[in-house]
């Protein structure tokens, strides 16, 4: 098997093949074997887990694409500009070809929305969909800030069921299955409930550019955020009590990201206060709010009715 660079607590599991991934199954629902480590670091068995299969496809899945951002990032790539004026590179194409051929070998059955493959509407009709988002920061990733990730939900009725986010620079992998709790590179997470009355809160950076938060800043640690399922992802860790933006949103920019903060505790909605319900005709939502606690859920909610309209972006822009 190629010698792949993964995170250290994971490289055992791809070393050993497909073995190695049964036998991993076997020992627990979820654990990473360390081989610099006398024993294995095991997650507890949860009662309400019936997506082992499920879970450890993707975590070998992402594991081999976080490989080969590194790999490509190495040697360099290409960048091109959308339509829509964002970049795209073929880091994104790579990991998006990785990761839908796990889906198609594996769970052929499921519907796939991706921001990098052409929308099927056969989703719709699908009882389960993975969204993915191959490299959530795209810009980040060309500029090598090391906020960008890969972010991957698997959908179910309409709500995430398994989610992981892989920063392929700090070799952090965050998972989560319903119910079962929040998870980094295998060991369990279990943030603080305790609210900070000056809280550190990541937002939009184009939003932080025009001001839009500076009421806020007046009471908050506001910094801009370089990738929304990053952002999420920190605030289920507890290393960031809050994430904001009122700005329009895809599926894939949050569906991971959901699960994560929900499975810690936290709250997390539109920025009108809705719940996310995921796999829609037209997979757009606007902004996200995701708080560690719920006190400041409400708050950061009143900030954003109170903010203005997505539609003076262009006059906005300085």
């Amino acid at each position: 098997m190629d010698n792949l660079s993964v995170p250290p607590a994971c490289t055992q599991v791809l070393r050993d093949g497909q073995e190695g991934h049964r036998r991993w199954a076997r020992m627990s629902t979820f654990c990473f074997v360390d081989p610099a480590r006398p024993a294995t670091l095991r997650v507890p068995r949860c009662e309400a887990f019936n997506l082992e299969r499920e879970l450890t496809t993707l975590v070998e899945s992402i594991l081999r694409a976080g490989a080969k951002v590194r790999e490509l990032v190495k040697v360099g790539f290409d960048v091109q500009t959308k339509s829509d004026r964002s970049p795209v590179t073929a880091v994104d194409h790579e990991v998006d070809r990785i990761l839908h051929e796990m889906q198609e070998r594996e769970f052929p059955l499921d519907g796939w929305l991706s921001e990098e493959s052409p929308d099927n509407p056969v989703r719709l009709t699908s009882r389960r969909v993975w969204i993915v988002d191959p490299i959530d920061g795209t810009k980040a990733l060309v500029n090598r800030i090391p906020e960008f990730c890969i972010s991957v939900a698997l959908i179910e009725r309409g709500a995430p069921v398994v989610a992981a986010i892989l920063n392929p620079s700090t070799d952090e992998l965050f998972t989560a299955v319903r119910g079962c709790g929040l998870f980094l590179n295998g060991t369990r997470v279990t943030p603080s409930p305790a609210y900070d009355i000056n809280p550190a809160i990541l937002v939009n950076a184009w939003e932080s550019r025009i001001g839009r938060w500076s009421t806020l800043a007046e009471t908050s640690r506001c910094r801009p955020m370089h990738s929304i399922a990053n952002a999420l992802a920190l605030v289920a860790s507890g290393r960031i009590q809050a994430a904001l933006t009122i700005e329009p949103l895809n599926e894939w920019d949050l569906a991971a990201g959901v699960l994560l903060v929900e499975e810690s505790g936290g709250s997390v909605t539109d920025a009108d206060g809705k719940p996310f319900v995921f796999n829609q005709p037209t997979p757009r939502f606007r902004g996200a709010i995701a708080a560690a606690d719920k006190n400041l859920h409400a708050t950061l909610q009143a900030h954003a009715g109170r903010a203005g309209s997505t539609s003076d972006r262009e006059q906005a822009v300085p």
